[in-house]
């Protein structure tokens, strides 16, 4: 009798530990908390060949108080660390050689991590910057570039076990046909680990913005959280990637290419615009709860080159305000090009020396999408519901063109109501709290709230039209 119930409280506590230890789904797992002026920020990013004629730090310096007085209130400042010359177009990216610039200098392909290359000025000169940034109550995010580097670069010569080798021991490159880094080998964790507390404890940086992160394994970036937490406990780290599990422990937020590439087939009339709402929620089913994306229409990587890529000039200035309005008032960190402020449309390029039309801006389109920049920085700021709010989406009568959502925290919710095509409409949404009259709009641009009754609300849209309201 003892040993049959020896044996039953024996399974029975196999059974309690089998279940303790199954594995929480992730998303029923929580994201790592973000300080506040990351959950309240509007990021902005600051390209040095194209943020001022000059490409220089010193020359940006000068020139960020315009971004304070638009509203962003967070700085990614483009790689900055000594580029590799090396002339082999061997080593080179396709982008590059197809950009037809014969620049060997990409600020992708680094040569030195621990310098601050010449093009853009000195050390002293970048301490300058996140010292005036900070003056302006900013912050600033590095752009590091980890998972490969130059030909040439000073670790070669010094430390040729921190590469990956091919089959016949020569040193690997990856698609872009750079040397791949091997975070196989501890030297170069610890190298890099220093760099970045370099950065932070001689310059002051308050995070990283961490190139084609999720190529680099992810334990890197989690033990790179736990060693500069001590140094700067608000510290803040963006992984381009949307690997679903990163925002556990190592990254406060990820890139969404996933978003932008839908948002762009709406625009491109190759889907509608309940495709954003359907991607939403399968995002939503994947991550846990509170991760966070930013939200952008255009940056470095697709302003690029020609010129013929400008968002501006591919879905009008109409089109791009009304998606600024959606990733403004949808959860995540939405986030400004330089010179989409004053919808910019000069060629940009990232291997050549070529500045945004500041005086676009002197336009009245420029005037007119400054001042909405402005409006939707401030309210992102004000509005709480915004920044930590859930969102619930609403259903309403025609959801090829309109997106319909709700933001919600505590007593406060904010309606979004937003016309993606270039067709008037009049849509019937399904909205709590009706009426939503303009005595209730925080932002409203070519609508017009008409009709309510048994909680609904009509509202006449003109093409890319949008409404904005609060309770």
């Amino acid at each position: 009798m003892k040993k049959r119930l020896f044996v039953a409280i024996g399974l029975l506590a196999y059974g309690v530990c089998a279940q303790e230890t199954k594995p929480v789904p992730l998303n029923q797992r929580q994201a790592r908390v973000s300080p506040e002026w990351l959950t309240q920020g509007v990021m902005y990013q600051v390209w040095l060949r194209g943020f001022t004629t000059e490409g220089t730090l010193k020359a940006a310096t000068l020139r960020l108080p315009k971004v304070a007085e638009l509203g962003a209130s967070i700085v990614y400042l483009s790689p900055v660390c000594l580029q590799d010359d090396d002339m082999r177009q061997e080593f080179w990216s396709e982008r590059q050689k197809k950009s037809g610039l014969n620049n060997p200098r990409n600020p992708y392909r680094i040569k030195d991590y621990n310098a601050v290359d010449p093009e853009y000025g000195t050390e002293a000169d970048l301490r300058d910057f996140i010292a005036e940034a900070h003056r302006l109550k900013l912050h600033v995010l590095m752009d590091l570039v980890y998972f490969h580097c130059g030909p040439t670069s000073v670790l070669i010569k010094d430390h040729p076990d921190y590469f990956k080798k091919d089959k016949d021991g020569k040193i690997s490159t990856g698609q872009w046909h750079f040397p791949v880094l091997d975070f196989n080998s501890q030297g170069l964790r610890e190298h890099l680990w220093n760099n970045m507390a370099h950065w932070i404890k001689d310059c002051d940086v308050d995070g990283f913005r961490c190139d084609v992160a999720g190529m680099v394994p992810l334990d890197f970036w989690e033990q790179a959280r736990r060693r500069l937490t001590p140094l700067r406990s608000d510290l803040v780290i963006l992984g381009e990637c949307e690997c679903p599990a990163d925002q556990l422990e190592a990254f406060n937020l990820n890139y969404n290419f996933s978003w932008y590439y839908a948002t762009k087939e709406v625009f491109a009339h190759k889907k509608t615009a309940s495709a954003l709402r359907t991607l939403w929620t399968a995002m939503a089913k994947q991550r846990p709860q509170g991760a966070r994306f930013i939200r952008f229409t255009d940056n470095h990587d697709f302003a690029m080159d020609t010129g013929t890529n400008r968002i501006d000039k591919l879905w009008g200035n109409a089109g791009v305000s009304a998606m600024m309005a959606v990733n403004f008032t949808l959860d995540g960190v939405p986030f400004l090009y330089n010179g989409q402020e004053v919808a910019d449309t000069a060629p940009q390029s990232i291997y050549a020396r070529w500045p945004v039309d500041w005086a676009n801006g002197d336009t009245a389109a420029g005037k007119a999408r400054f001042a909405l920049c402005q409006r939707l920085c401030a309210m992102r700021h004000s509005e709480r519901a915004l920044a930590l709010g859930s969102v619930t989406w609403l259903e309403n009568d025609a959801p090829d063109k309109v997106l319909s959502y709700m933001r919600t925290l505590n007593n406060e919710s904010v309606l979004t109501v937003v016309n993606l095509s270039g067709l008037n409409v009049r849509v019937q949404v399904t909205a709590p709290h009706a009426p939503w009259t303009a005595d209730r709009a925080l932002l409203c641009e070519g609508a017009k709230a008409e009709t309510a009754s048994e909680g609904k609300q009509a509202f006449a849209l003109d093409g890319y039209g949008f409404f904005v309201g609060k309770r």
